[in-house]
């Protein structure tokens, strides 16, 4: 080896060191820097609390509070007036803003002013006396950070184990949003409350009253199992927030600390030092949401602000109403839009609606389908309605949703009608030709045999949807509708797309505005294929014996044979209504006077029982075929949930639009089994008679005429009652009817010697039958009822 050469590898051993003397000075840098930020900030931050100390004292110094007391009042007046609390704090001492502090978001440092003297803290001693934690945790950026100061000072004073801070979250869950003291594994099994959870903290943000150690509802499940606690609300411009829960050690039962008045006012104070830490309400929806949000429900509903005058919320406004929603007193959209709730529903107001407002907006938690009663007012004294009441906060807005009792009767009433057209296979449509529009019910599709998305068929095109040899009556019902302008009825054949048809009255009536101009035209689809099938056998039967000498013989055996297969030999069973019912038909004693009395017995869907007799004028095939038009209409139409009055009035259209014009009278009884109230109508039909423990008694003639004698005929309703034991009897004239005497005369006679009905009641039937003092030779009918 040369003299000046370096050795083998000497260069490579070189770099090496110098990469790794590098590598040691960097990281000697680093951590030079990383001490002097920490110092920084930790000089920063012992700065701040200076100016909080400071202004915490002197407000403590001036309004005579306690320190934490004081902590709570500067950053709730930070908060009012929506600046930092290092900014107003600075103000209140008469500093300057202090600097930014490294790693935080900047806030104001401390400085005396020329010719100022900072003026002394008060002492700070105890938890009673004021915790020294309080001027800190009003500054403090973190929740998490407060959580813990908040432990160390009340474990220090109270012997507190566990602090947790709740937030309430939107639709009325918790979250756990800062602890100190519980497990990793205990704040994840609590991380989120569901709604519902009566938790001690779920109980006092929903509304209740704060909770102490051995409080009833402090036990509740929550976090820290069998641990004594108190749980204080996070309350924010009058909302509860959240809430602030402190746990001691278990122990036995018995053992829960004792706090006293200044150690519970202090933790109340520690408690709204939290609430400025849980960060800004959530930002109120913009107009154009909340229209959105108000047109695309189903439910008519209110959107609310809050109104707030002298710090407190005093009243509502109407910020919303929905294009659907019906105010109580006629009002538009227009007028309540932006109007007070208080001037707009002062007696639904001072009836509760207001208190349920403010408990939901300042909770928090929603009410949904709460049945309340509220009272309305226009002019005179408030009137007190029934209401399903929804009350749900949305930020700071609230919606409000309301159904009145009318409306959810008009709901049942709508499907009541749509069982009833069901059951008799009636459709019901509209059609206005200006709008070019057409609104069909359930079922007509189905008539037409065409699919439930199809798209209903005009009066125009119906047609082309029967058979060709119906066409002119069609023809003949438009021109009368929409030419005349009077109501008409065509009886057509529906071709349907599987082949087959059916037989359909359509009836369509017009309708017209004040100058006689033809708007709409509703009318309805019934089904009466059954009716006409039934008429074609009739029709058959008497064909083939239309050459018989026995035709007028063999005609009134069939008009008997029709009535004994539509007439019950024996009454529905009624025991689940506590009824007992008994039913009598005996036919006329010449074959060739077979006549159309027919009776009824039905239990309604509502639990009422239908009771009917009636009488067709007339005999013979004619009479038979209108008693079975009227009984399967009144049946048919009876779980409208219709009076006897109205059921009669429909009736009595029946009568008109049959073929024939029938006429016929009949006693309609509906019969509430519960509370054994009674209501019926009669059409120039004998009353019924109730049987009771005090004799017999007639029961009034309400006013009302014969089936198919008047066009809208209106038939008078009364009502009565059944005690227990009571019987109630209707029949038709065949029972009394004589040539000599009133009618009057024969019922007082036959009761008389009838007896009592005793508990047999059919024994009791046939009795009447056989002491009838009838002698027209009539058909009867007998229906007998008694209560249990």
């Amino acid at each position: 080896m040369t003299d000046g050469q370096e050795p083998p590898g000497h260069a490579g051993q070189e770099s090496a060191r110098r990469e790794s003397a590098e590598r040691t000075a960097r990281a000697l840098a680093e951590t030079v820097r990383r001490l002097q930020a920490a110092a920084a900030r930790s000089h920063a931050e012992a700065r701040t609390r200076a100016a909080v100390d400071l202004a915490t004292g002197i407000l403590a110094e001036r309004l005579d509070l306690p320190v934490a007391e004081a902590a709570a009042h500067l950053a709730r007046l930070a908060r009012e007036a929506g600046v930092p609390v290092l900014a107003l704090a600075a103000d209140v001492a008469g500093l300057q803003a202090p600097g930014p502090v490294p790693g935080q978001d900047p806030a104001p440092e401390p400085e005396e002013g020329p010719g100022r003297s900072a003026p002394a803290l008060p002492p700070v001693g105890p938890l009673e006396a004021g915790p020294p934690v309080a001027p800190a945790l009003a500054a403090s950026p973190d929740l998490e950070r407060a959580a813990g100061a908040v432990l160390d000072q009340a474990a220090a004073a109270l012997g507190v184990r566990a602090v947790a801070v709740w937030l309430r979250l939107p639709g009325g869950a918790l979250a756990l949003a800062a602890h100190a003291g519980l497990s990793a594994e205990e704040a994840a099994d609590w991380a989120r409350v569901p709604p519902g959870v009566p938790t001690p903290a779920q109980l006092v943000v929903g509304g209740g009253a704060e909770l102490w150690p051995g409080d009833p509802g402090a036990d509740g499940p929550s976090v820290g199992a069998g641990a004594a606690r108190a749980v204080l609300p996070l309350i924010d411009r009058r909302r509860r927030r959240g809430a602030l829960e402190l746990l001691w050690p278990a122990a036995g039962p018995g053992s829960a600390p004792v706090l006293g008045q200044a150690q519970r006012r202090e933790l109340c104070a520690l408690a709204d030092l939290c609430t400025t830490l849980l960060g800004p309400p959530p930002e109120p929806m913009a107009p154009e949401q909340a229209a959105a949000l108000l047109d695309g429900l189903l439910t008519p509903a209110l959107l609310l602000a809050p109104a707030v005058r002298a710090e407190r919320i005093a009243d509502f406004t109407l910020l919303r109403v929905s294009a659907g929603f019906r105010d109580p007193l006629g009002r538009s959209r227009q007028e309540l839009e932006g109007a007070s709730l208080l001037a707009t529903y002062p007696a639904a107001c001072a009836a509760g609606l207001l208190d349920r407002l403010l408990r939901a907006y300042e909770t928090g938690v929603p009410s949904t389908a709460e049945p309340v009663r509220l009272a309305f007012r226009e002019h005179g004294p408030a009137v007190p309605v029934a209401v399903l009441l929804s009350v749900v906060p949305l930020g700071a807005r609230m919606l409000v949703c309301w159904q009145l009792e009318d409306e959810r009767e008009e709901d049942e009433h709508t499907a009541l009608l749509r069982q009833a057209q069901r059951l008799a296979r009636v459709a019901g449509f509209e059609e206005r030709p200006a709008e070019g529009r057409i609104r069909w019910s359930d079922g007509l599709r189905e008539l037409y045999g065409l699919p439930p998305d199809a798209p209903p068929v005009p009066l125009d095109r119906l047609a082309r949807h029967t058979h060709p040899d119906d066409r002119p009556a069609i023809r003949r019902l438009l021109d009368t509708v929409r030419h005349h302008h009077r109501t008409a009825s065509a009886v057509v054949r529906l071709d349907r797309p599987d082949g087959t048809h059916r037989f359909t009255r359509v009836i369509a009536e017009p309708v017209v505005d004040e100058a006689g101009r033809l708007v709409a035209v509703r009318g309805a689809y019934h089904d009466v294929s059954a009716q006409h099938w039934t008429e074609v056998a009739l029709g058959a039967t008497r064909e083939r014996l239309a050459d018989s000498e026995q035709e007028s013989a063999e005609r009134a055996q069939l008009a008997l044979r029709l009535q004994q297969a539509i007439l019950p030999a024996a009454p529905p069973p009624l025991g689940v209504t506590g009824l007992h019912a008994a039913v009598r038909y005996r036919p006329a004693g010449q074959r060739d006077r077979v006549g159309g009395d027919w009776y009824d017995v039905l239990v309604l869907p509502d639990r009422r029982v239908l009771l009917a007799v009636g009488d067709v004028a007339g005999h013979g095939v004619g009479a038979a075929t209108g008693m079975v038009a009227l009984r399967h209409a009144l049946r048919g139409l009876a779980v409208t949930g219709a009076g006897p009055g109205r059921l009669l009035a429909w009736a009595n259209t029946v009568a008109l639009r049959e073929p024939g014009q029938i006429t016929a009278t009949a006693v309609c009884v509906l019969l509430d089994p519960a509370g054994g109230e009674l209501r019926w109508a009669r059409a120039g039909h004998l009353p019924p008679i109730r049987l009771g423990a005090d004799g017999a008694q007639v029961l009034p003639l309400p006013h009302g005429v014969l089936l198919g004698a008047l066009d809208g005929a209106e038939y008078e309703e009364h009502t009565a009652r059944l005690d227990p034991g009571d019987v109630l009897l209707l029949y038709t004239d065949g029972l009394v009817e004589r040539r000599d005497r009133p009618v009057e005369e024969s019922v007082e006679q036959l009761l008389r010697a009838a007896g009592a009905p005793g508990p047999d009641l059919e024994q009791y039937l046939d009795r009447l039958l056989e002491l009838s003092p009838a002698d027209t030779d009539d058909d009867t009918c007998l229906i007998a009822v008694q209560t249990e």
